[in-house]
């Protein structure tokens, strides 16, 4: 058998899955664009060779952000319109996380607590960046939510990618070169205040739902005992060197900002009852692991992972601020005197991307080489 993917995964054990859990709306949604992604059921592109006439069909796929077969291009295509918005500059990538104690509330409410993780790192790095004492410059920085391990379990935690600079009120640049300019337990306590703050107003204002493992943290000792213990902890972000030249932030960008759960490439093997797969041991400096767990258990976990509807998971901050950034940008290559980078891919069409990329030639015959005619959409009776 082949290596299997997700998707055979679903098929085969999304039945059983649902014998023994209720997916969310959303879940639900996500499990039907996976199985049903390039199989038809989303209609099909079909080209006739003007040579040999040959028939080409190419079904369309589900365009899911959390479909492992639909990421590729929308990751390109991101990447590229970021090299637009890259200095020639230091830049840092910060990781946030909260203690596991936090992890089944953060679960039954993911859409407020998911935000308040965004909140309290934006205003962690704007006001210590603003500072004098440790920059005196308003910085530019993306933030992006993760919320698995490397085992598909639940570890919510936010990858920043930081910019080591920025413009000061007089609308100068400054920066403190190659060195992180933040204090790392500055830091660290700074964004368990300011989080914990706000959980502590969401449970005051009763804006938090409670179920499962959660449900204890309706009382109020129970709670209190809770913020308590999380305080006790150290939540020590994790800061990674700096990055050498503009096209390798680009490309490390792309690692992070369309990542899913699992990718096919990670599955080894699967039977009728139990699916393999790679996991990263960190404990032993990051060694790649087999490890085989129950199918019905890798669907649960992988759904796990689904955002809530319309949540948005990559958010731009500071000099890269929408509405400010073309600005912003255009005073710090001034200032910095780098040049900048213009997109490839801007105002490409899907088959001069699929060709520049990846050297899919999209209107040539694969039997012949002759020239495929124009694409007739097929679309099949809704399912």
């Amino acid at each position: 058998m082949e290596t299997p993917t997700v998707q055979d995964i679903f098929h085969y054990f999304y039945p059983k899955y649902l014998d023994r859990y209720t997916p969310s709306p959303e879940q639900a949604k996500v499990s039907h664009c996976i199985m049903n992604c390039k199989t038809g059921a989303y209609g099909a592109n079909v080209s006739v060779c003007e040579d040999c006439g040959h028939l080409h069909i190419h079904y369309n796929s589900c365009r899911n952000r959390c479909c492992p077969m639909c990421q590729a291009l929308p990751t390109e295509k991101w990447m590229d319109a970021r090299r637009e918005d890259v200095l020639e500059a230091p830049y840092f990538h910060v990781v946030f996380t909260v203690p596991q104690e936090l992890n089944p509330l953060i679960y039954s409410n993911q859409q407020l607590l998911y935000d308040a993780l965004y909140h309290s790192v934006s205003s962690t790095l704007n006001e210590l960046s603003d500072d004098v004492k440790y920059l005196g410059a308003k910085v530019g920085y993306i933030c992006v939510l993760h919320t698995w391990g490397s085992e598909m379990n639940f570890h919510p935690h936010i990858h920043v990618i930081l910019l080591g600079g920025g413009l000061t009120v007089q609308n100068q640049w400054r920066d403190k070169g190659e060195n992180f300019f933040l204090p790392v337990k500055v830091l660290s306590r700074l964004f368990r205040g300011k989080y914990l703050d706000e959980l502590k107003a969401l449970w005051e204002d009763n804006k938090l739902q409670f179920h499962g493992s959660s449900e204890k943290y309706r009382n109020y000792y129970t709670f209190k005992e809770l913020i308590k213990i999380c305080y006790k902890k150290d939540w020590i972000p994790h800061c990674k060197k700096t990055f050498n030249g503009a096209q390798s932030v680009i490309n490390y960008l792309g690692k992070y900002t369309h990542r899913i759960a699992i990718s096919n490439h990670r599955i080894i093997r699967m039977d009728e009852e139990t699916v393999t797969y790679y996991v990263k041991d960190y404990r032993e400096a990051g060694k790649w692991k087999e490890l085989t767990i129950p199918g019905v258990e890798f669907i649960r976990r992988f759904l796990m992972h689904v955002p809530p509807k319309r949540f948005v998971r990559i958010r731009h901050y500071g000099l890269l601020c929408t509405r400010s950034k073309t600005k912003h940008l255009t005073l710090c290559r001034n200032l910095l005197g780098c040049k900048q980078y213009l997109s490839r891919l801007k105002n490409m069409e899907t088959a001069q991307i699929l060709e520049t990329l990846y050297a899919i030639k999209v209107f040539v015959c694969k039997s012949c080489g002759g020239h495929l005619g124009k694409p007739q959409q097929k679309i099949p009776l809704r399912i």
